[in-house]
């Protein structure tokens, strides 16, 4: 039986339109892309547009901001966020028009799926232990069965 708590039923539009947003994001990224000749360059734009944005949110966000020293005394692996976004985001501008946006974004999906449930497995990251069952390997399947029909063109 499936439990969807009325948290859940917040969290999923939210988490919905991530998925609307990163296809657009990918699709405007792709022309810029082609209006400045290289994946890199456009990614770069796209980062120092978004981080315009950010650094203006910020501005306006109550929470405390980190010392020099809190930031100095973080584990090393929590710098690679920005790292893993550059190569998210330069490798969609260059392989989603290659593919097709829809065989991308399934590639995508399941790729994040597969991760989720070896993080969710053992606990990896700071993540909560949820043991892997016969319902979601079947699910990644069908996604992945999903992924393999959006080849065919």
């Amino acid at each position: 039986m499936i439990k969807i708590s009325s948290q859940m039923l917040m969290l999923i539009p939210l988490a919905l339109v991530i998925g609307v947003a990163m296809a657009i994001q990918t699709a405007i990224n792709s022309q810029l892309s082609e209006r400045l000749y290289s994946p890199l360059q456009a990614g770069f734009l796209s980062f120092f547009i978004g981080t315009i944005v950010l650094g203006f949110l910020l501005y306006l966000h109550s929470a405390p901001k980190p010392d020099l020293a809190s930031l100095t005394h973080m584990p090393g692996y929590l710098w690679l966020g920005g790292c893993l976004g550059v190569y998210a985001i330069s490798m969609s501008i260059y392989t989603a028009p290659k593919l097709s946006f829809l065989t991308f974004s399934g590639l995508v999906i399941f790729g994040q799926i597969i991760m989720s449930m070896i993080l969710d497995q053992y606990g990896w990251l700071g993540v909560e232990k949820t043991p892997v069952n016969w319902q979601r390997l079947v699910g990644a399947l069908l996604i992945f069965i999903g992924v393999v029909f959006t080849l065919q063109r």
